[in-house]
């Protein structure tokens, strides 16, 4: 590869960075693979060809760009084993967390759940940094496996629950309770439109489960459409999803979610919100556009948004990108998301419907695109209806119309830092204190203090307690604002009004907002600084 000859006072030169002509080689590449039909021949010997230069180069032994350029080398292999075998021998970021986490990741989706076990505790037992992380990394891996096991053994079982057995408190994520719902409703469902289903297994020229390793322009089929797989967008522990571009027009993006075993009740969900949501606040709720259910997988074709999350773990997300802007995200941009979350919930909610999952990975963002306005922030007309947040993954989503009134529920969500303090003690809830508000509380915590959030139960003047955070507000900080939010929903009452509850909430920080004109400027510029921020990672 030829180098670029540059002013050796440069930082960004190759003659200071030898890894640099490559790296903008690779993404050359892998933006060329992306736009077209290129089969990535090119990139997997230009890949090859860089490890090979570089793997016994000290200066790259603990250098993530090199790390990751490791990485599109493992998912492109079909012994991703050794080649982490490979890594380990070079001691490449051995002191990382991101290289067990990731290595982990891929044991998990082809099934060694044992082996992804031991790296994890690998890694752990090396302090790869940062160790925080890798820690909540295994304990949602638990989680998943946890999901898993209860399944299992659920359908050993029989899984009695039923809403006939039990009126009072039921778990709306049993899975006997979900299967009894859908055989009921299937008459129903079978006719809403992009409904395609076969009894046999997927019979497609690709296999699904070779879409674990490597699933560059691969093709699958629903329903007379082709769908060109471009890359993985994320996975879980019972489902991938995958970026795909539909009769190979990259014009045409969407995002395959397929699972492992066949599950047709998000898409459900979907077109219950499609019945449910008004129009103008329908795009806040993503959009499922067909499923196919065979007897072993589903796949259910979606909207595709690209402009990262609100989660915290990956450094093109929303919250992690506050780096940019500073070391916390601003408080006017917390209080903007705030709002939109409490808009989502009060919409949602008000339709008789719960989430069930509601944390910053399942909140994709996003952007108009026409320029923000001085107006219509408040009623979120013009450009502002298409600013803000999009709620997916409803998987787990709850249609209260299908239950008794006023029922309690049982069910535990099983995700680490998202389970409410009903299911942390063991109680009923209710939509009204349930999950969804939980999560909402957690993910403000997150933006404000950059951490999961942690809850002290403490003595009411009432003889009662309340449940409040534990970290502290900064003085700076609208500190009135946020203590009533997070007092409000962490001690809802069901009796009371949920979405006149959520609504003074949101309108609290609406008129702090609106009070002060400068406040809207400088949200404006914090949004289009974090879309150029994301767009650029």
């Amino acid at each position: 590869m030829a180098v670029i000859s540059r002013d050796p006072t440069d930082k960004d030169s190759p003659v200071h960075d030898p890894l640099l002509p490559w790296l903008r080689s690779i993404k050359k590449s892998l933006d060329a693979l992306n736009s077209s039909d290129h089969g990535g021949t090119d990139l997997d010997e230009l890949i090859s060809n860089c490890i090979w230069t570089f793997k016994t180069d000290g200066r790259y032994r603990n250098d993530v760009r090199f790390l990751k350029i490791w990485f599109l080398h493992m998912d492109a292999s079909p012994d991703f084993e050794s080649i982490f075998r490979e890594m380990e021998q070079n001691q490449m970021c051995v002191n990382n967390s991101v290289l067990y986490e990731s290595y982990a990741l891929f044991l998990e989706a082809t099934g060694k759940l044992t082996d992804a076990l031991v790296v994890y505790q690998l890694g752990i037992s090396r302090n790869a940094e940062p160790l925080e992380r890798l820690k909540k990394a295994k304990a949602l891996f638990y989680d998943r496996m946890s999901e898993i096991v209860n399944a299992c053994s659920l359908e050993k079982k029989g899984d009695t629950d039923s809403i006939e057995n039990d009126k009072s408190c039921i778990n709306p994520w049993s899975i006997s309770i979900v299967k009894d719902l859908l055989r009921k409703m299937h008459s129903e469902i079978s006719k809403y439109d992009g409904y395609h289903s076969s009894t046999k297994a997927y019979s497609g020229k690709v296999a699904l489960s070779s879409l674990q390793k490597s699933a560059r322009n691969k093709v699958v089929e629903i329903g007379g459409k082709k769908y060109q797989i471009k890359g993985c967008a994320g996975q879980g522990g019972f489902a991938q999803v995958f970026k795909a571009y539909v009769n190979s027009n990259p014009d045409d993006v969407v995002a395959l979610k397929i699972q492992k075993p066949a599950f047709p009740w998000e898409f459900y969900i979907y077109r219950q919100l499609d019945k449910r949501i008004p129009d103008k606040e329908r795009s806040s709720f993503g959009c499922a556009h067909r499923v196919l259910l065979c007897s072993d997988y589903s796949i259910l074709v979606c909207d595709y948004l690209s402009h990262g999350t609100l989660q915290v773990a990956h450094p093109q997300d929303a919250i992690n990108s506050s780096v940019v802007i500073g070391e916390f995200m601003e408080e006017v941009l917390c209080m903007y998301y705030t709002i939109e979350m409490l808009y989502m919930l009060e919409t949602l909610h008000s339709a008789g419907l719960v989430h069930g999952d509601f944390k910053p990975d399942n909140l994709l963002i996003r952007y108009p695109r026409d320029d923000l306005t001085e107006d219509g922030f408040r009623d979120r007309t013009g450009p502002w209806l298409d600013q803000g947040l999009c709620l997916v993954d409803w998987g787990r989503g709850i249609d209260l119309s299908l239950f008794p009134d006023k029922t309690e529920f049982k069910g535990d969500c099983r995700t680490s830092g998202f389970r409410c303090v009903e299911m942390q003690e063991n109680k009923p809830w209710t939509f009204q204190a349930s999950v969804d508000t939980y999560g909402l509380c957690v993910i403000v915590h997150m933006m404000l203090h950059n951490s999961y959030m942690e809850i002290d139960k403490k003595s009411s003047s009432d003889g009662g307690y309340l449940y409040l955070p534990k970290s502290s507000f900064k003085r700076y900080w609208q500190v009135d604002l946020w203590k009533n939010l997070f007092t409000k929903l962490l001690n809802a009452n069901p009796s009371e009004n949920h979405k006149e509850l959520l609504k003074n909430l949101r309108e609290s920080f609406q008129d702090y907002i609106c009070s002060n004109p400068s406040l809207i400027k400088k949200l404006k510029q914090l949004l289009v600084k974090q879309r150029t921020s994301l767009c650029s990672a």
